[in-house]
């Protein structure tokens, strides 16, 4: 039995994990716990190759780089391949990228090429993420009487509460939220855990031109009970307890880390 003076371990010593979007934000500081906590970790990249190296070497030998687009289901299965090739195996993992067009868009004048873009990004590449880490999972599973794997995909408050003027970024993570529920049902028996994390506003390059209103900032502020934005540090941190063995009983989860701003079961 632990004791106090032991303290209780967040080991993922053995795993492998693939973190998208993981240069930096949310994603670098999930590479950065997982490395902490013992796991190989492979992360993609598409414009940030100095973040992203800088990463790979403060973490070293066991963490991969790998430039890569997620905008359509072949490149998310592109990605699951390069990152098996690396390490020889995948674990967990943890679809974090996407993107938010900062610019507000009202649906009668959002173009066509902003909705598909989004829905390209967002979600069909996390489709063939997805697909091709469930096949390897499985596969894995064969020979071992150890958890299958686990799968994390990051939502947000705007796909539980609607986001206007955002509508394209809204329904993708609307849809993240539901595929997490119908992954769970499905892959829960066969050992593979799927879970869901929610941020409200957090601290990002994705964020900043929001933040950086005065105006609008005040108004993000005041929804949110605890009177600031999240840190990555922060959202990294509740990605990690879900693929420990102490989460071990909970799958098809939405874990709000918000501060509180959407209370949602």
């Amino acid at each position: 039995m632990e004791t106090v003076s032991q303290g209780v371990s967040l080991s993922l010593s053995g795993k492998s994990a693939l973190v998208t979007g993981g240069s930096r934000g949310i994603g670098g500081e999930i590479v950065r716990l997982f490395r902490a906590a013992g796991a190989k970790v492979a992360f993609n990249y598409r414009t940030a190759r100095r973040q992203a190296e800088t990463l790979a070497g403060e973490c070293g030998q066991d963490c991969l780089a790998i430039e890569q687009e997620l905008a359509s289901p072949q490149q998310g299965g592109e990605l699951v391949a390069k990152a098996v090739a690396g390490f020889g195996r995948l674990d967990i993992l943890v679809v974090n990228h996407g993107i938010w067009p900062p610019e507000d868009a009202p649906i009668s004048s959002m173009s066509d090429s902003q909705w598909r873009r989004t829905m390209d990004v967002n979600l069909d590449s996390v489709f063939g993420l997805v697909k091709a880490a469930t096949a390897q999972m499985k596969t894995q599973s064969r020979a071992s009487s150890q958890p299958a794997g686990h799968i994390v995909l990051v939502s947000s408050t705007a796909g539980q509460r609607g986001e206007a003027f955002h509508a394209d970024y809204a329904v993708t993570k609307g849809a993240i939220v539901s595929l997490t529920k119908s992954l769970s049902s499905e892959l829960a028996p066969e050992g593979i855990y799927v879970n869901c994390v929610a941020p409200g506003w957090v601290e990002t390059d994705m964020s900043t031109p929001a933040l950086d209103d005065p105006a609008r900032r005040a108004k993000i502020f005041s929804g949110i009970p605890l009177g600031r934005v999240a840190t990555p540090r922060e959202i990294a941190g509740p990605v990690l307890f879900l693929c420990t063995p102490l989460a071990g009983f909970i799958s098809g989860e939405i874990f709000n880390v918000n501060g509180g701003a959407v209370l949602v079961g």
